[in-house]
Formats: C-alpha cells, structure tokens, sequence
C-alpha cells in the first residue's frame, strides 16, 4: 500500500537558512519519513541570504509565472528548486524581489519588524498551496512550521476546501517558541487574508496577529497541533484544551517512529480502497 503523501512549508530549513530549531527539525524530518518510504514534497521562501550559487537553486520555469494577490496587489512568484543529494529530497523555494530580496529575514538593521512582514507571510502561504497545485501534487498531510506559515491552515480548509488538490488533506501544526514582535502582525493581517478569498468572521481568532493570536488562528483550521517545544504559553495551552484540538507530542524531535504512525494515520481513502 502506497504511504501518506506529506506536504512541509517553513521559513526555514537547514542548509539553506537557519535561525532557530525549526531548520533542523525540517531538515531531518522529511529526510527520516522518506526513508520509511513515505512521499515528501518541502516548500519555504527564497529569502535573499540564501546563496544560488552554493545551493545551486534554479528556476522551475513550468512552476513560475503565476501572480499572488495580497492586499489587492498583484505580487509575481518565482519558483526555484535546490537538490539535497545526500538526502535524494528537493525543496521549492518561493521567490519574489520586493518581499524576499533583502539581507535580513524578519528584522531591519536596527532590529524592529519589518511593517509588511504581515503581507510576505500572506504571500507565501497563498503562494504554497498555489504551487503544489501547479506541481499536480495531492498531499495528504500538510505539516507546517513557524509563525510564517500562519494562514496556511485557513486556507486550506476554507478557500481551497473544496479544491482536488487539497480537498482530503490534513493539516498538522509544529509550536515552538519563536522570536516574534510583541507588537505582531497587526488587525490587517486577517483583514487582508479575507480579501476575496475567506469570510472575514471565520478568521476572528486571528485577532491582532499578535503571537498568541496567530497561533489561536492557525489551531482554529488544525487537525493536530505537535507540541514541538515543551513550553508554549499558558494561554495556547488553554486554547488547544478548551478547543479539544488534538495534540501529539513526540518524546523528541527525533522521535520518528511516532511522526510516521501518525503520519500513517491520514493515508486517502482512495489509496487504502485501490
């Protein structure tokens, strides 16, 4: 029987950029569940840091060319792919001049957030579920990581609900405790989000966009949430238990036997009939 077919996004991702313990964890996690045989496709930014040419990333022409919309703007996404050899795994990086090509990632030099971080974190997350679409790709499992990817479980289960590609796959959400702005994304950051795309009252949780609130918005679409830090904030906590979101915590971060037995779980039903 064919194995679940699983879907990471993140901001990062060890060797290309690495910032916190995401990049390793997204880094041998695929790698661990391709080698018990399970199908990985891995989607994160091009940020401008990131070296083409010791990377050897490479346009995908056939992926690239499509236009993301965010705050009513027309925004062009550039699709690139990098090998690792050793781990026989491709990653597709997003790609876009005014979001991505800058020498930092979420801060200026004098260290304060960049005010359209909220309007780059839309653009990639649309940006994802628009290029596996185009790859013909159908995950059953979307395992995302990283305040970044923030919008991606309300689009999954609201705007591409009903799409082919996405229409049985689950959504599995990593916590950590990451480095973000006590002042957050702002209201406009699900104002935005709602633009043409989602019913505005479906995306309250997100609220101001401040740390708390994006992940309350993000658990609101999630199937399960992995605890992958031991202490996320009491409020989340509340949050995941009042809400009786499911919730799986490894023993460590490389407790894979236990990822692929949930991993496992979500294989299609399509697969398990044939």
């Amino acid at each position: 029987m064919a194995k679940t077919k699983i879907l990471f996004i993140t901001h990062e991702m060890s060797p290309f950029l690495e910032i916190s313990k995401i990049s390793d964890i997204t880094r041998q996690l695929p790698q661990a569940m391709q080698e018990k045989g399970f199908e990985i496709r891995i989607l994160m930014p091009r940020f401008g840091n990131i070296n083409e040419r010791r990377n050897r990333l490479h346009e995908v022409i056939r992926l690239s060319g499509m236009n993301i919309v965010v705050d009513n703007n027309d925004n062009p996404l550039i699709i690139k792919v990098a090998s690792l050899p050793a781990a026989r795994m491709q990653v597709y990086f997003l790609d876009n001049e005014e979001y991505f090509q800058r020498k930092k990632i979420f801060k200026d030099e004098h260290g304060g957030f960049f005010k359209d971080n909220n309007e780059r974190s839309l653009f990639f997350c649309k940006g994802a579920l628009e290029t596996v679409k185009k790859l013909g790709w159908s995950p059953d499992v979307v395992h995302c990581h990283g305040w970044f990817s923030a919008m991606v479980p309300a689009y999954l289960k609201t705007v591409y609900h009903d799409d082919p590609t996405f229409k049985d796959a689950k959504v599995i959400y990593s916590l950590y405790k990451e480095d973000f702005d006590a002042t957050g994304l702002g209201q406009k950051y699900a104002d935005m989000a709602a633009q043409a795309d989602i019913d505005a009252s479906k995306l309250v949780h997100y609220g101001d966009a401040s740390y708390d609130n994006l992940y309350k918005g993000a658990l609101s679409f999630t199937d399960v949430v992995v605890k992958a830090d031991g202490d996320i904030s009491p409020e989340l906590q509340k949050y995941i238990d009042d809400n009786d979101i499911r919730t799986f915590e490894p023993k460590s971060d490389d407790d894979y036997e236990a990822y692929a037995e949930l991993f496992d779980e979500f294989v299609s039903e399509e697969v398990e009939s044939a």
